[in-house]
């Protein structure tokens, strides 16, 4: 009986005006390489965030959705909703 244990980034998307990138990490537990639990964690990358961190895949995304227009926009809501 082998029990192993994978994790998994197996959704990542993008949303909302600010363009944040969701990510949700799946822990596969497996017996005998059958399935016999999965879990599901979600964190965001936002437009201010720092993403060195990341996999290459949301790196890629970052690149490509965080411009640098988004992040001014986004320092411009942060700035303006704050109390």
């Amino acid at each position: 009986m082998a029990l192993t244990k994978e994790i998994i980034q197996d959704k990542i998307e993008v949303v909302g005006d600010f363009k944040h990138i969701q990510v949700r990490t799946a822990t596969v537990v497996k017996e005998d390489g059958v399935e016999i639990s999965r879990s599901y964690h979600r964190h965001v990358v936002a437009p201010d965030s720092d993403s060195s961190n990341e996999s290459a895949d949301v790196k890629a995304m970052v690149t490509q959705f965080h411009t640098d227009a988004v992040k001014t926009s986004y320092a411009e809501h942060l700035k303006n909703s704050t109390p």
